[in-house]
C-alpha cells in the first residue's frame, strides 16, 4: 500500500467528528425527550434566554436551520407555551422572540438534562483534554469559515 493512498472514512477526522456530533445529538434529544423538547428546540430556547427579543432570522443562523424550519420550530414553541412572538414597535413585521415563565422553567429543566450529556463528553476527553480540545474545534471553524468566506 503506497504512503499516498486514502485513509479509510471512518478513521478521516471530519468523519469522526461527525459521527461525534450525531452520537451527541442523539444523547441530547435522549435526554430532552421527557421534558418534550427536541435538540434543535433545546437550541432555540438557549438563543431566545441567551438575547431575548432576537428576530427568527438571527435564531436560524444562530442554531443552523432555515428561515422556514426556524418558522415550525418556532411555531412548536409557542403553541407548546414555551415562548411567545410580539411585532417589534418600529417594525411591525419584525417579530421579537421571548421566553414565558413555564418556558423558563422548562428550559432550566433541559439545562440539567444537557449538563449530565456534556459531562459525559468530558469524562470520555478527561477534563484537562476537554478545554483544548474545544479550543482547537473553535479554531477549526472559524478556519473552515474563513476557507469559506473567501470564495
Amino acid at each position: 500500500m503506497s504512503s499516498d493512498s486514502p485513509t479509510a472514512v471512518e478513521k478521516r477526522l471530519g468523519y469522526a467528528l461527525k459521527m461525534a456530533q450525531h452520537a451527541l445529538r442523539l444523547a441530547m434529544d435522549d435526554a430532552l425527550r421527557p421534558l418534550g423538547l427536541t435538540t434543535p428546540q433545546y437550541a432555540v430556547l438557549c438563543a431566545i434566554e441567551a438575547e431575548p427579543g432576537i428576530s427568527n432570522a438571527s435564531l436560524a443562523r444562530a442554531v443552523f436551520v432555515t428561515a422556514q424550519t426556524m418558522q415550525a420550530v418556532l411555531g412548536n414553541l409557542e403553541r407548546a407555551g414555551h415562548m411567545d412572538r410580539r411585532a417589534a414597535p418600529d417594525n411591525r413585521r419584525l417579530l421579537r422572540s421571548e421566553l414565558t415563565r413555564p418556558g423558563r422553567r422548562t428550559l432550566a429543566r433541559a439545562h440539567e438534562a444537557v449538563r449530565v450529556v456534556e459531562d459525559r463528553l468530558v469524562a470520555s476527553l478527561g477534563k484537562s483534554n476537554a478545554g483544548a480540545f474545544t479550543t482547537a474545534l473553535l479554531k477549526c471553524a472559524d478556519d473552515l469559515r474563513s476557507i469559506s468566506a473567501a470564495r
